[in-house]
This record gives structure tokens, sequence and C-alpha cells, in this order.
């Protein structure tokens, strides 16, 4: 009788950036350290050239301070995803790296374990807790837009929502940021209730992100409850700013853009 030819074990498809350990097989690099050498064979000084001319992170602009080193977020996106497994105490170290593009990796380890099916509630609290307790680290535009729709939004939709109205009236940026932008996951759900409201509250805000952040949220809201959008222009488009309301109003027809143009402010 003939005997069975063996063939040779396929090899295993590693995450890019992961590395493995020998006895298991499963990603070995899921602490901080190991992520934050791994992003660093990453950085060029052709993308750090274009990212600093993207960010404001000069005296007196809106990210001031903010290091960069010059990877690509797709790069940090994948690394992310390749460092799933990381522990919440691990993240809160990337958080508290001064490099821009490690806060990115670590809210966006935040954002793939919030998302995964497989995640426990247990652990998705204690995202939501870390990004609260943090937010002093969460502190540009990008972090906030990353994370928050999935490590906030997702974990209050059937809880109650009372932080959003606290963090929309907070003294910071990127917390009032966070309050509208964490509403993104309860408008995929068909509920733009708190978007409004939150709308409401952000429309004599001084700052040009979060005037964006408000026009695009109820241009998103507009998606799905056309009526309370028009309702809200109706009520607000002559005093609202005139970013948040380009914005805004970007979907409708020309006719009903000019009309609410027309009302709006100047400038």
């Amino acid at each position: 009788m003939p005997t069975k030819k063996k063939t040779a074990a396929k090899p295993t498809k590693q995450k890019p950036g992961a590395a493995t350990n020998s006895v298991n097989g499963k990603p070995a690099g899921i602490n901080a350290k190991q992520f934050v050498e791994k992003l660093k064979t990453y950085q060029s000084a052709a993308e750090l050239k274009k990212i600093q001319g993207y960010f404001k992170s000069g005296k007196g602009e809106y990210g001031e301070g903010d290091e960069f080193i010059g990877v690509r977020m797709g790069q940090v996106f994948a690394l992310a995803k390749a460092f799933i497994e990381m522990l919440p105490a691990e993240i809160e170290k990337l958080l508290e790296n001064p490099i821009h593009e490690v806060r990115v990796g670590g809210v966006s380890i935040m954002d793939f374990q919030a998302r995964s099916k497989k995640t426990s509630e247990t652990r998705k609290k204690e995202l939501f807790d870390l990004y609260i307790k943090r937010h002093d680290r969460i502190n540009n535009w990008d972090l906030v837009d990353r994370s928050a729709p999935y490590v906030v939004g997702g974990y209050l939709f059937d809880k109650p929502h009372d932080i959003l109205y606290k963090l929309a009236r907070s003294k910071n940026i990127w917390e009032r940021r966070t309050a509208i932008v964490s509403t993104y996951y309860f408008i995929r759900k068909g509920d733009t209730t708190d978007t409004f409201k939150i709308a409401e509250i952000l429309l004599n805000d001084k700052h040009n992100l979060i005037h964006k952040a408000t026009g695009g949220w109820l241009r998103a809201a507009g998606r799905k409850d056309r009526q309370k959008l028009l309702q809200f222009l109706d009520k607000h488009a002559a005093t609202m700013p005139r970013t948040a309301l380009r914005y805004a109003i970007e979907h409708l027809d020309k006719k009903q853009r000019d009309h609410y143009l027309s009302m709006g402010k100047t400038g």
C-alpha cells in the first residue's frame, strides 16, 4: 500500500507589526513599549513635513506643542489593529506619550476593541472610563473623531446620556467636540435627539473646529430625519455660525440651501 506524501504546513500569515509567540502563535507585541518601538520604524521625513503642514501645532494654535514623528495614519491604524488585544493599562501609557501618532494608535486600539463583537461589556466600560479619565490626552480633533463614536457613543447608547451634556458645556474644546461627535453612534441607530439638542448648546461656541463638527453632525442627523433638520434650521439659521450652517445644509437642494444662506450671518 503506497504511503501518503506529507505536505508541508502552510505558513500562517502574521498581522502587520505583530511579533509572534513561538509557543502559541498569538501576537506577543501587545504592550505600549513594543507598539511605540514598531511605530517608530515607519517614520519618514516626507510624511513629517506633510503632517506638520496639516495640523496646527504652533504657538497659540489649537494643537500647540503637539509632537509628530511622521507616520502615515494608515500605518498607525494597521499597527493598532495588530495590537488590538492590548489591555487598558497599556493603552493609557500610549495616551500619555507626547508623540501624536502614538496617541492616535492608543485611541485606535480603543476604537477597534469597542467595535468588536467579542469585546465584553466590562471591557467597553473600562474603555469608556479611560477615555473620560484621560481626556486631557485625547487633545486634538482627530483623536476625538477616531474614538468617540464607538468608545463613548457606543457605550452610552442604552444608558443615560447626561455626561454628554456636561461635556458640551465644558471649557475644554476637545470635551465639547466629544459631546457632539459621540452622537454619531446614536445617529447610525436612528436616534437623532441628542445630536440636535447638543448642537443647540454648541451654536454659540467661539471655536471653528466646534462649528465644523456641529454642522457636520447636523448634516448626518438630517439624513436620518430631514424634517427635524429643517425645523432646526428654521429656528437657528439666522444666528448660527456660518461654517456650521454651510456644513449642515450641504445635502439640501439648491433652493433650500439658498434660502437658509440668505437667512444666515454674513462672513
